[in-house]
């Protein structure tokens, strides 16, 4: 429901009549077509900050009218609009459509977190992003206007990006021992959508996609929704286990295989030197492509992570994702896929076809923030304050969770992996810690037989909130446990 509208305490209309006008404007508009399941009267009552009557009073006049119809076991729900009051024949149920869409939705999880984050007044213990304190709005805002004697384009780029953006990534690439021409690089719309164009654009439907237990892209639909099958490997301190890989491809027909070796998501865990070459070679044998996820290699504490795979690849065996959203401008919407050419030209060309290519404004704001020194100037001190605040909830931890949990010592990126020592309902913690203002990142979204696992992030609430957060969530564990 939009936060935007209020009601009009001081009006001499009813409360219950602006309801009632609220909700029957909805239905009449088309906002909310026939099928649509209304919010239960304890989350009206929440939302519009009323008595559970007042609401009760402005259902009852729209079940008067027959907009609305209450039925056992599904709610109240939209039965009919001003189509359907007007016309003889019914108008198109939206909701047939919406649940016919190839696009796979959300686990009710992953909406419920992704609903409630639009909540500034909520903690969220789980948010797996910068802080915008650590974001470098003021330093974007001086490069654009040192930079207006430059030319900046506001219209459509080339296929695979800015020609100078991908020189500059070319350059940057090289500090990290990957040496990649600008015609092997393409520039996307954010990690996702480099999922997205390689679900689209290389695997047949059926693949069956390997990646590590638990998984980000559990988390999301990009691969199912392309018709294609997740397949989990375990891991250990190290990394993704490599013993079995030869004969789950074999198995199961392996297509490719997705990982993110530096800090990963969600365990936090930095894949070992020896695991990566392991990987590496296991893949060569096999003929098996892989995905490197390395968004968040440059978040390291005391010292850089071994090179990625992609820098030891002398087959093209690797697509490597980068992005600036977890460095220093989500909102840019900024990321890169390199590969082998015949690949990217191919991206490419669907890129062309879904959107049109990546903002100019967004591409200008990335090349110059890394050519001018501006990008490791503020890369150090997001390292140093992201170090400050891990090691600020570990002694949290320590002081509140002893009993409770263990977890993992992360040398960099964003998450904690905490896992609990006694099995209690995870889905019941995540709803008593919602209602006290407290937003979870439980481990089923990552690994849907995980009910031990939090992700825990620190790299986003305030250190107030941090503290009281996960003081309060000890303290609900607790109440669970016994």
């Amino acid at each position: 429901m939009p936060e935007e509208w209020l009601l009009n305490t001081i009006s001499s209309v009813p409360l219950y009549q602006q309801i009632y006008e609220y909700i029957k404007g909805k239905i009449i508009n088309g906002e909310w077509s026939v099928g649509t399941r209304l919010p239960s009267q304890r989350d009206l009552a929440k939302k519009f900050q009323v008595n559970r009557s007042t609401i009760v009073y402005a259902l009852g006049e729209l079940l008067a009218e027959g907009l609305i119809e209450s039925k056992v076991g599904k709610g109240t729900i939209v039965v009919n609009n001003t189509w359907s009051l007007l016309a003889s024949t019914q108008p198109p149920d939206w909701n047939s459509y919406v649940k016919s869409g190839s696009y796979e939705p959300n686990k009710q999880f992953i909406q419920e977190i992704n609903r409630v984050e639009a909540n500034p007044n909520m903690i969220r213990l789980g948010t797996g992003e910068l802080s915008p304190d650590l974001l470098p709005v003021a330093k974007i805002k001086q490069l654009f206007q040192k930079q207006s004697s430059k030319t900046i384009s506001l219209g459509y780029s080339e296929p695979k990006g800015s020609l100078y953006l991908r020189e500059i990534i070319s350059e940057y690439l090289k500090s990290k021992g990957i040496m990649a021409s600008p015609s092997s690089i393409m520039i996307v719309s954010g990690g996702i959508q480099a999922l997205q164009l390689i679900s689209l654009g290389l695997l047949p439907r059926g693949s069956t996609i390997f990646h590590e237990i638990p998984s980000y892209l559990n988390s999301i639909h990009v691969f199912q929704s392309a018709g294609m099958n997740l397949f989990g490997i375990q891991m250990d301190h190290e990394g993704i286990l490599t013993e079995g890989i030869g004969k789950f491809k074999r198995q199961h027909n392996g297509a490719l295989l997705y990982t993110i070796p530096s800090f990963h998501n969600p365990t936090g865990i930095l894949m070992s030197s020896n695991r990566r070459g392991a990987l590496l070679n296991i893949c060569k044998k096999e003929r098996l492509p892989i995905i490197e996820d390395d968004v968040y290699g440059d978040l390291w504490f005391d010292g850089p992570p071994p090179s990625p795979l992609k820098a030891a690849d002398d087959q093209g065996l690797v697509l490597y994702i980068g992005s600036t959203s977890k460095t220093f401008g989500p909102g840019l919407r900024i990321g890169w896929i390199v590969g082998p050419e015949p690949v990217i030209d191919r991206l490419s060309d669907i890129k062309m076809q879904t959107d049109y290519g990546a903002s100019s404004l967004s591409q200008f704001a990335v090349a110059e923030f890394l050519s001018s020194g501006l990008y490791d100037e503020n890369i150090k001190k997001v390292r140093d304050e992201l170090k400050l605040r891990c090691n600020f909830t570990i002694d949290i931890l320590n002081k509140h969770f002893k009993d409770l949990a263990t977890w993992n010592q992360p040398k960099g990126g964003f998450y904690i992996w905490l896992y609990l020592k006694k099995t209690i309902s995870v889905q019941k913690l995540f709803k008593m810690a919602l209602n006290e203002g407290i937003l979870l990142n439980p481990g089923n979204v990552y690994d849907r037989n995980d009910q031990q696992h939090l992700r825990l992030s620190y790299s986003y609430a305030p250190l107030r909130h941090l503290e009281k957060g996960l003081i309060r969530l000890s303290e609900l564990i607790k109440s669970l446990s016994y």
